[in-house]
């Protein structure tokens, strides 16, 4: 059987977590620790699988600094920002039940 458009999407953005991690980056790019900080629950392992994931995915990209201290930035890809309107109205349905 054909696997549908919505058992695909969940495949990629259904795991705990992933929507919230979009939702945050979707503001500005954002440091690993400026995500863990905003996600109240997570862990830094389970962070780092997510975001891990999401680049796989090509929904986040990640930029590397060389600098000291040595960090990084994740942003949405454009594949990424396709999806503002799917959060936006899984926000929307969420304020209104």
């Amino acid at each position: 059987m054909k696997e549908c458009g919505i058992e695909k999407t969940m495949k990629i953005i259904g795991r705990k977590w992933t929507v919230l991690i979009l939702r945050d980056i979707f503001d500005d790019k954002k440091r690993f620790g400026e995500l863990l900080s905003s996600l109240e629950g997570i862990s830094p392992k389970t962070l780092s699988l997510r975001l891990k994931d999401l680049e796989k995915n090509k929904l986040i990209s990640k930029k590397i600094y060389k600098e000291i201290p040595l960090h990084v930035e994740y942003s949405l890809t454009e594949k990424g920002k396709s999806l503002s309107k799917i959060l936006k109205d899984l926000r929307l349905w969420g304020e209104k039940y």
